[in-house]
């Protein structure tokens, strides 16, 4: 870093408005490490742009440039994946790996000595050591920070459910996260239903290898999907739309015994307890990230897969940042990265 001791950050100023400010770069301490970011994908940051408050990012790939003093997992100029949130690394959750669903999250300020200390969306960042994921030799910082929220619920979901080479998937929404589930899916085999409302990513879907590709408008969806599954049902569904609409669709598409994943952030939606769950018996779960455990894997999936790059639609400097939301706004796009250091 020479003598640098400052760093752009992006932060939510005004309703559709991000500001670049100069804020000071945090130093390692314990067992918190600094990381260079060279790639930050968005996600839902754009609905905070929108609002005109919240944070900025949790998701970025980076190069460590120093480590703390009790940091022990990786060492400079490792290239990494920083994984989401501040675990407390010591509860039970995070020792079986179950991180995002630590209880005693940390506060990132004590340790950062900035207002949001968990932000991604700045040149700059510390991190837990062990919530860090090595990056391949070869892999571009782009497609491996995929392995954040790109890949990561859905993986989860799939890993979690077991889904295998003879399993229909069916995927509601086509946002990025329900792009990477078709990712994954195809990845282990699995035959892939896609469904959404937006012309861009159906298309974006049927590049990336859905099987079939149905408008969530179409009066006749559920029909089309029976007659696919010759009248069983989808073995999988992930709901990755955030909508009720979206949820509506996977609990009536599901087989008997089938099982189900929610994994778009939803309020409230109206579950028939005897119809959609009883009566099928199926098996229903809320997905966030997935265990820590299963980066090898998700890594293998990072390296080897042939649509992954396809997920990369927009790519943008940070100078530019508020575009990128607005293009996130939009739903006309895939997976969008942004360069903190252009």
């Amino acid at each position: 870093m020479g003598d640098v001791k400052t760093m752009k950050r992006a932060i939510v100023s005004g309703v559709k408005t991000m500001s670049l400010v100069d804020c000071k770069i945090p130093e390692p301490v314990d067992d918190w490490v600094l990381v260079k970011v060279r790639a930050i994908p968005l996600c839902t940051d754009y609905k905070g742009w929108e609002a005109g408050t919240g944070y900025s990012g949790h998701e970025a790939a980076g190069e460590v440039v120093a480590v703390g003093p009790y940091s022990t997992k990786v060492s400079a100029g490792d290239r990494v994946v920083v994984m989401p949130g501040a675990p407390c690394g010591k509860c039970e959750l995070c020792v079986r790996g179950e991180y995002i669903h630590c209880q005693d999250w940390l506060d990132c300020h004590h340790y950062t000595g900035l207002e949001q200390g968990e932000d991604t969306h700045v040149q700059y960042l510390l991190k837990q050591d062990w919530v860090l994921a090595r990056i391949p030799d070869g892999v571009p910082y782009e497609r491996a920070s995929l392995a954040c929220c790109g890949l990561g619920p859905t993986f989860g979901a799939l890993e979690r459910l077991g889904a295998g080479a003879f399993d229909v998937v069916l995927v509601t929404g086509a946002g990025p996260v329900g792009l990477g589930g078709i990712i994954n899916a195809k990845f282990r085999g699995c035959r892939v239903i896609s469904v959404d409302r937006i012309r861009y990513r159906m298309e974006l879907a049927a590049q990336l290898g859905a099987d079939l590709v149905l408008d969530a408008g179409d009066p006749g969806l559920n029909d089309k999907i029976l007659r696919y599954t010759k009248n069983k049902g989808v073995d999988i569904a992930l709901e990755t739309s955030g909508s009720n609409g979206g949820a509506r669709i996977g609990l009536n598409a599901a087989r008997r015994h089938g099982q189900m994943a929610f994994i778009g952030e939803n309020g409230k939606i109206e579950v028939h307890v005897s119809d959609d769950l009883i009566r099928k018996g199926l098996r229903v779960y809320g997905q966030w990230h997935y265990n820590i455990n299963g980066i090898p894997k998700i890594m293998e999936v990072v390296k080897n897969s042939p649509a992954l790059d396809k997920l990369i639609t927009h790519q943008f400097p940070m100078t530019r940042i508020n575009e990128a939301m607005e293009l996130c706004a939009s739903h006309q796009c895939g997976k969008v990265i942004v360069d903190p250091f252009s």
